[in-house]
């Protein structure tokens, strides 16, 4: 589903909140963005470019999530580059680093703000 709601235009739902289990991220088109979206196990949700800096495949939902000392990481699945979920700066090479978007729930759906 990627439609803007009514209440909140600049906002597109992606999915429902079941839709994604605590611990994994999935991938939404939103306009012209490919866009991972993840949900920790602690109810925090983070949105990120989906597309591999240096592969430019679109994977980083698929991507392992944890931590790097007191950082929230996804790996990249293909080259094992961390990004931080909070700010979309790549550990390894910070010139490799991917946009983030806002992102939250409301009425059991998760919205994300991409322009």
């Amino acid at each position: 589903m990627t439609t803007p709601t009514a209440a909140t235009p600049h906002w597109t739902a992606v999915c429902a909140v079941q839709d994604i289990l605590p611990n994994t991220g999935v991938c939404a088109l939103v306009g012209q963005h490919h866009i991972a979206i993840f949900r920790t196990g602690t109810g925090q949700w983070f949105a990120l470019n989906n597309i591999d800096p240096r592969s430019q495949a679109s994977v980083l939902a698929r991507g392992l999530m944890g931590n790097l000392g007191d950082r929230l990481v996804v790996a990249s699945p293909l080259y094992k580059q961390h990004f931080d979920l909070h700010t979309g700066e790549c550990l390894e090479a910070p010139q490799q680093s991917v946009r983030t978007y806002p992102v939250r729930t409301e009425g059991g759906q998760v919205l994300v703000q991409a322009s």
